[in-house]
C-alpha cells in the first residue's frame, strides 16, 4: 500500500513538474499557492447543474493538485451576461470585477476584445492539442487580424426540426402524407398546406385550419438559407464586411417562408416555438439542439384539453437540390487578459473541461454538442446519455441526430465584424414582422367576410411588387445597420 501511495505521489510530482517545465517561476502553478478564477457564464437549469457538477469535479481534483480553484456564476440570461461583462470591461461605476473567464457568442467577443481586455490563448495550448477539436469551431475564435485564438470553443449547438409525433401520426394516416416531405423547406411549406387543408375540414367553418410549423431564431434561416443557395449575406475581411443580398435567392427564402406564414400555415406567438408546440397552435418546429430539453410532453389545446405527446427528432432541413447545411452556434469560453499565471489556469481548466467523456457527459445533460472530434460519435454520445439518470428521450434523439449533422453537413457561421449585432436583429425580425402583420390583416378581412377583397390583398401579398417593396427597405435597412453603404455586394 505504501508503494502503491508513493508511485501516486511520484506520478503527481512528475505531472506537475512537466506542466510547468520551462515557465518562469512567478508563472507557475503551484498547489501551495493556488490560483481563483470566477467564470461567469448564461446556464440556467440543466445546464447550469451540469456546469457546476464539472465545476466541483475539477476543484476536488485536477484543479486540487495543479492549486487551480474555480467559481463559477450563472449571471441570467446571454443579455444580461453580456451587459455585466461590457460594464466590468468598461469599469463603470458599480459594476464588479472582470470575470477570469466569461462566455460570448463571437459578436460579442468581437466587441469586448476590441477594448483590449481579452487574452491571447495560443501561448499556453499547442497546436496537436488544438488539431483535436473540430477545425470549424477553433477558427470561429480566430476572429482578429493576427488570427489569434481568442474563444476557447467548451459546447456548441447547431438546430434539429422537432415534430409532435402524436399528432402528426393521425395526420398523416389520415391525410396520405410521409415525414420524406420533412426533409426540404419546399416539403416543410407541403405538409404545411396540406395540414392547415386537413385541420380545416374538421369543423364546419371554412378558413380555421390550423398552422402546422415555426421556428425559433429566424435569422439562422436567412444567413444558413442563403448561403446554402450560393449567396452568402455577410462577407468579411480584416473587420471589413461586404453585404451581398441575391434577389432571386431571397425571393425563394420569402416563397418558403412568407408564403406559408400569410396562409396561416406557419406560426409564431409564444417567446419560444415549444411554447407554440405546448398549446397545440404548431405540430413541427426548428430549434436549437440546446433548446430541445424544452420540448413538452404534452399539448394543452383551447385552454382545457390536455394529452400527452410523443417526440421525433430530424436533421434541419434544406433546400432541395443542395447539398445540406446547418448552423453553428454556441458561445465559447472567453479568457480576460490578467497575468501569464491566471491564463494558464484558465486555458488547464478548459481543456480539462472538454476532455473527451467529460465533454460528452456534458453534452449529454445540456444538449450542446461536444467539441472534440471523438466526441462527436454518436456511440461515445449515446455512452454518455446511458450513464446518467433521468434524460429526456427527446435529448438522446436529439444529440444523436446532432451530432450525425455535425459530421455529415456543412456547418455555418458568420464571422463577427462592427455592426454585426444589429445587422443580426435586422435579419430576426424584418420578414417576420411583415409577415406577421400581413397575416393579421388577411385574418380581419377574413372575419369580416369580404370575399372579394380577401382574395385581392392575397394576391396583392403574394406579388413581385410586395417582395420588391419589402425587399428593397430591408436591403437598405440592412446596409445601413451593417454599416456598409461603400461595401455592397450585389443585389
Amino acid at each position: 500500500m505504501k508503494d502503491i501511495k508513493y508511485c501516486v505521489f511520484l506520478f503527481s510530482l512528475m505531472a506537475l513538474f512537466s506542466c510547468n517545465r520551462g515557465i518562469p517561476g512567478k508563472d507557475r502553478l503551484d498547489p501551495k499557492n493556488p490560483v481563483s478564477l470566477t467564470i461567469w457564464h448564461y446556464y440556467n437549469g440543466p445546464q447550469k447543474r451540469a456546469f457546476d457538477q464539472m465545476v466541483n469535479l475539477f476543484n476536488g481534483t485536477e484543479g486540487f493538485r495543479r492549486g487551480i480553484f474555480v467559481e463559477s456564476f450563472s449571471q441570467g440570461g446571454i443579455s444580461q451576461l453580456f451587459e455585466k461583462v461590457e460594464a466590468a470591461a468598461l469599469k463603470k461605476a458599480g459594476s464588479a470585477r472582470m470575470p477570469d473567464i466569461f462566455a460570448a457568442y463571437a459578436d460579442f467577443a468581437y466587441s469586448i476584445d476590441r477594448l483590449g481586455v481579452v487574452a491571447e490563448l495560443d501561448p499556453y495550448i499547442s497546436g496537436r492539442e488544438l488539431s483535436g477539436y473540430i477545425d470549424s469551431y477553433v477558427e470561429e475564435g480566430r476572429f482578429d487580424s493576427a488570427g489569434s485564438l481568442k474563444i476557447f470553443p467548451v459546447a456548441k449547438s447547431t438546430e434539429v426540426l422537432m415534430l409532435n409525433k402524436t399528432d402528426w401520426d393521425t395526420f398523416a394516416g389520415a391525410a396520405g402524407v410521409s415525414t420524406e416531405l420533412l426533409k426540404t423547406w419546399e416539403g416543410i411549406a407541403e405538409a404545411a398546406e396540406r395540414y392547415y387543408e386537413w385541420t380545416d375540414s374538421l369543423t364546419p367553418e371554412p378558413g380555421d385550419g390550423q398552422a402546422f410549423f415555426g421556428r425559433d431564431a429566424f435569422a439562422n434561416y436567412l444567413i444558413v438559407g442563403a448561403k446554402q443557395l450560393g449567396d452568402e449575406i455577410f462577407t468579411v475581411d480584416e473587420g471589413r464586411v461586404t453585404v451581398s443580398l441575391d434577389r432571386a435567392v431571397f425571393r425563394r427564402l420569402w416563397d418558403n417562408f412568407y408564403i406559408p406564414y400569410i396562409h396561416g400555415y406557419y406560426t409564431s406567438s409564444g417567446r419560444f416555438r415549444s411554447d407554440d408546440l405546448k398549446m397545440g397552435e404548431i405540430i413541427a418546429l426548428v430549434c436549437s439542439t440546446s433548446g430541445a430539453m424544452y420540448f413538452p410532453d404534452e399539448v394543452t389545446r383551447d385552454g382545457w384539453m390536455t394529452y400527452p405527446i410523443e417526440c421525433m427528432v430530424f436533421p434541419v432541413p434544406g433546400f432541395a437540390g443542395y447539398e445540406p447545411m446547418a448552423v453553428q452556434q454556441g458561445a465559447g469560453m472567453v479568457v480576460s487578459k490578467s497575468t501569464p499565471r491566471k491564463e494558464r489556469a484558465a486555458v488547464e481548466f478548459l481543456t480539462w473541461f472538454t476532455d473527451e467523456k467529460r465533454n460528452a457527459g456534458f453534452s449529454a445533460e445540456s444538449g450542446y454538442t461536444p467539441v472534440k472530434k471523438a466526441a462527436n460519435d454518436p456511440k461515445v454520445i449515446l455512452k454518455a446519455i446511458e450513464s446518467l439518470e433521468n434524460i429526456p428521450e427527446q435529448l438522446s434523439q436529439t444529440l444523436t441526430v446532432a451530432v450525425e449533422q455535425v459530421q455529415n453537413y456543412t456547418v455555418y457561421t458568420i464571422n463577427p465584424f462592427p455592426g454585426g449585432t444589429e445587422a443580426r436583429e435586422l435579419l430576426e425580425i424584418s420578414m417576420v414582422e411583415q409577415a406577421a402583420r400581413d397575416r393579421a390583416e388577411l385574418t380581419l378581412l377574413r372575419e369580416r367576410g369580404g370575399d372579394a377583397v380577401l382574395s385581392e390583398t392575397e394576391s396583392r401579398f403574394s406579388s413581385e411588387a410586395h417582395f420588391d417593396r419589402w425587399f428593397n427597405e430591408f436591403r437598405d435597412s440592412l446596409l445601413s445597420a451593417a454599416g456598409t453603404a461603400a461595401a455592397a455586394g450585389r443585389f
